[in-house]
């Protein structure tokens, strides 16, 4: 494997994906290479295994070397996120004055959900999803009300109607949990297909509140499509952050949007949310926002490679394994049902192969027989992985 220079500055025209060896990436200290032993290979948790982008290098550098270390203020972080959904997805409806600052998707999700529901008000989720999106909402004490995937991994109306009358007929105010893209297919929703869930929204008086985070994290070709810039959709609430696509999950910053109907439902979040964020989260996404452009575009060039590879890998090594490629995220969902692994193959992988993959029965109804397998890695570690899995067969 190559090796980055000691400092591990990219170039930004590289593949960051290329950059560091597994050697290095087992002196990390962070939950994907710490919580299994290092014989084993983790492909399992959103983190990439990529060395930080310059641009938010200098900005955190610079943070520290003048001491700014104290609380998030101002609106830096929102001005950068609408310039970029309108470089990137032409959209100018991100209105920087129905935004705030949370302290990360998950928790702002709770926050959102606190201000259009009750506290024992249904969610409609996705399966499969996902798994805080189960977590977060039951430790909240809510239930979920699952309106599943087509087989193709899309939203199925249907389903999704029926679940909007079960949600409506138990009172209160649903809401609808949208994760777009979806995790963990990849599968990206159309203008059409959300028009469609904002128009059955309306109809049987579902809020929805929308995941985007992976949204920057699109394949060669594919437009990511905001839920708030869809007719019906402006009184839904969305969550962005910058964490998954510069892999920046511990530098905890996200910003909460409202649509045009929203904005009174947003001006009510507590003041005290705003102080969960971290001040360097917030410089941290600025800059990569702002700055890290050419960076992005070189790892979404990586993850195209990546996913090519990973069909080829499968074809040659785990025919049995299906696999079709997602056009966002760098999650790959496996259908691993022919090879007789049972309903949690990741299981096997892990204890015959050494490979730690997500668990698809952690996704809901729908995710038994299948794994998340994370592509964000280097072509080496990724050829690897799939030759210890089919080791396991």
């Amino acid at each position: 494997m190559a090796h980055a220079s000691n400092d591990l500055v990219v170039s930004l025209a590289a593949n960051p994906l290329r950059q560091l060896s597994l050697e290095q990436l087992r002196e990390r200290t962070s939950m994907k290479w710490r919580t299994y032993p290092a014989d084993v290979l983790p492909l399992w948790v959103a983190e990439m295994d990529v060395p930080l982008a310059d641009p938010v290098a200098r900005a955190l550098h610079a943070a520290v070397e003048r001491g700014d270390t104290g609380y998030p203020a101002g609106t830096a972080y929102a001005e950068a996120f609408a310039d970029f959904a309108a470089l990137r997805w032409d959209w100018d409806g991100l209105a920087v004055a129905r935004t705030a600052i949370v302290p990360d998707v998950m928790l702002g999700i709770v926050e959102m959900l606190k201000l259009v529901s009750g506290p024992r008000d249904p969610v409609v989720v996705n399966c499969p999803v996902y798994p805080p999106f189960y977590l977060f909402v039951r430790s909240d004490r809510r239930p979920v009300v699952e309106a599943p995937l087509s087989a193709e991994g899309r939203i199925d109306f249907t389903a999704l109607a029926a679940a909007y009358r079960d949600a409506a007929a138990r009172g209160g105010r649903p809401v609808h949990l949208l994760c777009s893209p979806h995790n963990p297919t990849g599968t990206v929703h159309t203008a059409d297909e959300l028009s469609e869930v904002a128009r059955l929204a309306r109809r049987y008086g579902v809020r929805v509140v929308v995941d985007e985070i992976h949204a920057p994290v699109v394949a060669e070709g594919t437009r990511f499509v905001p839920y708030l810039s869809v007719p019906g959709g402006e009184n839904g609430l969305s969550l962005m952050s910058a964490s998954k696509a510069w892999n920046l999950a511990g530098l905890k910053a996200a910003i909460a949007v409202a649509g045009p109907d929203a904005a009174d439902d947003l001006a009510r979040l507590p003041e005290e949310v705003s102080h969960g964020p971290s001040h360097l989260g917030v410089i941290a996404h600025t800059a990569a926002l702002r700055d890290g452009g050419a960076w992005l575009d070189a790892l979404l060039t990586g993850l195209d490679e990546n996913r090519r590879r990973l069909a080829e890998l499968l074809h040659e090594h785990l025919p049995s394994v299906r696999y079709r490629p997602g056009d966002a995220t760098y999650l790959a969902w496996l259908d691993c049902r022919e090879t007789g692994l049972g309903d949690d193959p990741a299981a096997a992988f892990l204890k015959h192969g050494r490979v730690a993959l997500s668990t698809g029965a952690d996704f809901g109804p729908g995710g038994e027989g299948f794994v998340r397998l994370n592509l964000a890695t280097s072509p080496e570690i990724l050829t690897e992985a799939v030759r210890r899995m089919a080791s396991a067969m």
